[in-house]
């Protein structure tokens, strides 16, 4: 197993490498071949499913339009550019500089977005900005190595506000057989490892589903008056 902060570097390696190949492919690999309006319409099903349905546990009472939420692995784009349309301000972080420069340039038009180069593992290039949701959909399921998921739920505790939602999406599969080096297939959890991360982390795991499956979805509370 290579040392954590050269896995770090191969996942910038291997994703920007990836956007220049296929980007729009390598974000949703129903099709080889989208074009830009497919792409995002893709997205706004995402948020349909994922987001619109769901807006008492995400807004908890309050105005979308006024609300600031985090999308971690934005891609180039194609969910960012959905939220945008809900949302008062989205900030989104990618590994990959890549995918964030595309996803910038797609996006040019928006000017409640904002989008940045991360480390792949914690959230330090927001400084101290705080968060009323966040997000995150087929990107955990590709990370390697549960130190690293568990390194970006801390950092989303850190910066959410008390009672707010983090709602993502793991590998569930456990029948999945992955290296910790590999870029693509992802670390999976267990159902018990996910509560257990969660309260690790200062979350509430309140609900969840999909365990023992590739799309398994979280919701993490933080706690009232956590820190």
């Amino acid at each position: 197993m290579e040392p954590l902060d050269d896995l770090l570097k191969k996942m910038e390696r291997d994703w920007d490498q990836r956007a220049r190949r296929n980007a729009l492919y390598y974000v949703n690999t129903e099709r080889t071949d989208w074009n830009a309006e497919d792409f995002f319409q893709s997205g706004r099903r995402e948020v349909a499913e994922q987001i619109l349905n769901d807006m008492g546990n995400i807004c908890r009472g309050q105005d979308p339009g006024q609300m600031r939420v985090l999308e971690i692995g934005c891609g180039a784009g194609r969910v960012t550019r959905a939220l945008s349309e809900v949302f008062g301000e989205v900030y989104g972080v990618d590994v990959s500089g890549e995918m964030v420069a595309q996803a910038r340039q797609a996006l040019a038009g928006r000017p409640n977005v904002v989008l940045y180069k991360n480390n792949g593992m914690d959230l330090s290039v927001l400084g101290d900005l705080q968060f009323d949701f966040a997000f995150s959909i087929v990107v955990f399921q590709h990370i390697p190595r549960h130190e690293v998921v568990e390194s970006y739920v801390r950092e989303v505790h850190r910066v959410l506000r008390s009672g707010a939602l983090f709602k993502f999406q793991l590998q569930g599969d456990l029948r999945v057989l992955n290296s910790p080096d590999d870029t693509w297939v992802g670390a999976p959890f267990s159902d018990r490892q996910v509560v257990e991360m969660g309260r690790r982390c200062g979350f509430d795991p309140r609900y969840w589903s999909g365990a023992g499956e590739q799309y398994f979805c979280v919701w993490f509370f933080k706690n009232q008056g956590a820190a």
